[in-house]
């Protein structure tokens, strides 16, 4: 390995470490939906591993094939451009449509009780919700392949232009290389991130805000999608 690789690959790790952590829609998604849903850790781990390699290796399959066939690095990033604005408006789509769901669980989702008399004459009165029994039954959602599909559409925009060009000018090793450094990174990264605030979110108790956590995952992925459109993050 010569030294212009190993700053390139160098620079590689730098540059995917930094652009997930100033990115909150590459962490953000997962740790709200893992608090909202009660995701398990494994759960978690998977679903942030899946949609990270589905981010990363759209922009490596776009990228690789403007290597291949010589395409300039305008058209590819043009094109790029353009899966990340439907991206963005996919995650407020998202967002608002699972923030109206949210509220409306929470509102339908009021505690009542129920008066017991048992034989002996004893009283008690129990207190439930009507969405308890449903919350054990519908286990199976489609948010996770909702999110896999948005990430899928979403650019790893610093890969093609600064990382895969200069690779490919170097060598086939060096481009193979810079791919495997990003994805390792990008997704380490985005683990690392989830892992340890799921963790710290689920040791707090909302209280009664607990109803809302749906609505309040919605409102941040929403916000996350107009983070992007509109203050460029």
């Amino acid at each position: 390995m010569n030294q212009e690789i190993l700053l390139l690959l160098i620079t590689t790790a730098s540059i995917a470490f930094f652009h997930t952590l100033f990115g909150p829609d590459h962490y953000l998604p997962f740790i709200v939906m893992s608090k909202a849903r009660k995701w398990t850790m494994f759960k978690t781990i998977w679903i942030t591993i899946l949609c990270g390699l589905g981010h990363v290796g759209s922009s490596i399959l776009i990228g690789a094939i403007g290597v291949a066939f010589g395409f300039g690095i305008s058209k590819v990033e043009g094109f790029e451009g353009i899966r990340g604005n439907i991206a963005a408006w996919a995650f407020i789509l998202f967002g608002l449509i699972y923030f109206a769901w949210g509220m409306w669980r929470a509102i339908k989702n009021k505690p009542h009780k129920h008066i017991h008399i048992h034989d002996n004459g004893s009283v008690h009165t129990h207190e439930h919700t009507h969405l308890e029994k449903h919350d054990h039954v519908h286990k199976k959602n489609i948010t996770p392949w909702v999110l896999f599909t948005i990430f899928v559409l979403g650019p790893c925009e610093p890969l093609i232009p600064i990382l895969m060009y200069p690779a490919a000018k170097q060598s086939t090793f060096g481009l193979i290389s810079v791919i495997i450094v990003f994805s390792v990174i990008t997704i380490a990264t985005m683990l690392a991130v989830v892992l340890l605030a799921s963790k710290g979110i689920k040791m707090i108790s909302f209280g009664k805000v607990e109803k809302y956590t749906h609505a309040i995952a919605g409102a941040t992925i929403f916000l996350s999608g107009f983070a992007i459109v509109f203050l460029g993050l």
